[in-house]
């Protein structure tokens, strides 16, 4: 490779992808985005050269190698809703294993080497430890959490079978939104937690289900660790630069170290909107354990990664002021 990196990003139209691809424009790599806009959105994706298609048509794929050097690809194009995954899982291993399998069998074919790998902390299902190391056993209780981990497997073998190098970054609850309010978390349906209470914050919504307040935690709700998505792309840039200069595969986990409960963010929720956010007690869910928390201390260590907005106010400040912006 020879000067700045040039980069693919496979599914750089969704909430992770799009902050990837900012991040990346403003160390000066290259830039190339593929996107079926399934999930993603055009309106995200802030720079490089947009590509609409499917990383399941091999012809698409041939055509980008062709035309573009690419030095390293990261992929973010999964299918992540943990529910759906349970009641269509061949669409979780259509999209998220086949799609995967044949986006590799292109790089194979064009001796591209180095891949980042979106994973996800769901490939631990129910830990029996704390915090959860990257030596934690996997044991996913999902179709979602089982294909992220039949990809991280797939991608070993790779390694081993034609020398390709990857770097899987399991990260636990992505939040935020960057400063600049121009691109940030946009799902339909929404289920991540700090977005549906922004809802009720802005009256698009009339409460917030609280699901269990009996577990053994301080306040009794479900504790999370919470991941800004910038703080992602920090993570996902050093580790592209670490396959760069030559290092082996590996997996890292991305997470805050410390967590924070369902009642916490609420607060937060409303000390940073200032409005009142109505609170439903609902039952406890089926396999929600009480604490997630990440040991994020390798990826500390190794990839350099300096988190720069650990704050639980911090990340819902900038949630707050992109929602503002696409709620209207």
């Amino acid at each position: 490779m020879s000067g700045l990196p040039k980069v693919l990003v496979v599914g750089g139209a969704g909430y992770i992808g799009s902050h990837m691809v900012k991040y990346l424009d403003k160390k000066g790599a290259g830039i190339t985005v593929l996107d079926n806009l399934s999930t993603g959105y055009r309106d995200l994706v802030t720079a490089g050269e947009f590509i609409e298609g499917d990383l399941g048509d091999q012809a698409l794929l041939e055509g980008i190698f062709e035309r573009y050097d690419i030095d390293v690809v990261m992929h973010f194009a999964a299918s992540s809703l943990v529910g759906e995954s349970v009641t269509d899982p061949l669409k979780y291993y259509t999209n998220n294993v086949s799609r995967t399998a044949c986006l590799l069998s292109a790089m194979q074919r064009y001796e591209i080497r180095n891949f980042i790998f979106s994973s996800t902390a769901a490939v631990y299902g129910e830990p029996a430890e704390l915090p959860i190391t990257e030596n934690t056993t996997t044991n996913p209780t999902n179709p979602y959490g089982a294909t992220k981990l039949a990809v991280e497997r797939m991608l070993r073998d790779c390694d081993a079978g034609f020398g390709l190098k990857s770097i899987c970054l399991r990260y636990f609850n992505a939040c935020g939104a960057d400063d600049s309010a121009t691109i940030g978390e946009r799902h339909q349906p929404e289920t991540h937690l700090i977005p549906l209470v922004l809802q009720v914050a802005a009256g698009l919504r009339e409460y917030i289900h609280v699901f269990g307040n009996d577990y053994e935690t301080d306040d009794g709700t479900c504790l999370r660790d919470y991941v800004h998505v910038n703080d992602l792309a920090q993570a996902h840039y050093q580790a592209m630069m670490k396959l760069l200069g030559g290092a082996e595969s590996n997996i890292y986990n991305l997470g805050n170290s410390a967590g924070f409960s369902v009642r916490e963010v609420i607060d937060q929720v409303r000390w940073v909107t200032g409005k009142e956010i109505n609170v439903v007690d609902a039952p406890r869910r089926i396999g929600d354990p009480a604490v997630l928390v990440a040991d994020s201390a390798k990826a500390r260590r190794e990839l350099g990664w300096q988190p720069q907005y650990e704050s639980l106010s911090t990340m819902i400040e900038t949630a707050w002021s992109w929602h503002q912006h696409d709620f209207t």
